[in-house]
């Protein structure tokens, strides 16, 4: 099993002082030698997650907001870490094909453990409008874009003059003049969930984040979905003649018992995200907890060896991310599956 973590920043980070207190902060100058506060927590935590065993780390994308741009944290962040792999999340319609394929070999040659895309095709109408994108709500047209997407980039990586002809995207004689780090190019990650998106992962995906209907009433009933899920993908890649891995992002907080550990998550929220009503934000928690790692050590341990055992290869954790939760995480989950790797990649 490899593991991961959500790069911190203001949209995806909960139980945050620090990010708080960077969002607070964002609408004024810095003083005179200072750098940005989620910068800074961002790089303190990403560089004990590399050090204490953790694998990947995505780094989300939210362009209306407080963030900082995506692309830009990844290069400042992924260059300075000895081992992770630095994962890039990419909204097909906000960017073009080729110049994503360009970016991402100049990042995957800036960090020693190389990076990834994380295919995003959700359809945030006002972020796109503002940002001179195309939403394309229907989903039939999204995904054959999403798929033109992947192709143009793939085809960028492995061809030394690349040509394409799609409904979407036209490329003439495009050449980068640059290797990935690996023989290996960069993989792709998505987590479309519709037909129309898991037929894009079949055809040109290499990675899966796999979900469950909101629902579901227990651990055991998640599992089942996931379990059909995986059934369906490989189906579908079996006709494909490929194959895809699978990965899975729970939410993860540990504690001396089950409800110890679903309190203090919903205490952490409550306090720093700045949710005036605890009860809502404990509902919000509770499909979360259906996914198996919050609560004592060994019960998560033995959650984490069922995703094993189904054949999932990847857990990426939404946590409550600061040097303790992460090193507490090192210590309790990442150790004792024996997972500090010998190289850089995922691939097997």
């Amino acid at each position: 099993m490899k593991f991961g973590i959500y790069g911190t920043n203001a949209h995806v980070t909960v139980g945050s002082q620090q990010i708080a207190d960077a969002i607070e902060g964002s609408l004024f100058s810095l003083p005179s030698g200072a750098q940005d506060k989620q910068f800074e927590f961002g790089l303190d935590v990403l560089m004990e997650a590399d050090k204490v065993g953790f694998d990947i780390v995505l780094f989300a994308e939210r362009h209306l907001g407080p963030d900082l741009t995506t692309w830009v944290v990844a290069g400042a962040i992924g260059s300075r870490l000895e081992q992770m792999k630095s994962m890039v999340a990419v909204h097909p319609g906000l960017w073009h094909p080729t110049l994503v394929a360009k970016m991402a070999l100049t990042l995957d040659r800036l960090c020693k453990g190389g990076m990834a895309i994380n295919i995003v095709t959700g359809a945030n109408e006002a972020e796109f409008q503002m940002f001179g994108g195309t939403a394309m709500l229907n989903d039939s047209d999204r995904y054959v874009r999403a798929t033109e997407f992947i192709e143009v980039i793939k085809g960028m990586w492995t061809e030394p003059v690349f040509n394409f002809e799609g409904k979407f995207y036209q490329v003439r004689d495009a050449e980068l003049r640059l290797a990935p780090r690996n023989a290996k190019p960069p993989e792709i990650f998505t987590a479309a969930r519709s037909n129309g998106g898991r037929n894009m992962i079949a055809q040109v995906g290499d990675w899966w984040f796999l979900d469950y209907p909101k629902t579901v009433q227990s651990t055991d009933e998640m599992l089942r979905s996931l379990e059909a899920s995986m059934a369906d993908m490989r189906h579908r890649t079996n006709l494909e003649g490929r194959t895809v891995r699978f990965a899975f992002n729970p939410f993860i907080n540990l504690g001396v018992d089950d409800e110890s550990a679903l309190e203090s998550a919903v205490a952490r929220i409550t306090t720093y995200d700045k949710e005036p009503d605890s009860k809502k934000v404990r509902v919000r928690m509770l499909p979360a907890a259906l996914g198996g790692c919050i609560g004592r050590p060994e019960k998560v341990r033995l959650q984490i060896q069922r995703f094993t055992d189904m054949g999932i290869e990847l857990l990426l954790f939404k946590m409550a991310a600061g040097k303790d939760d992460v090193r507490e995480i090192g210590r309790e989950i990442i150790e004792p599956f024996g997972t500090r790797r010998e190289a850089t990649s995922l691939a097997v």
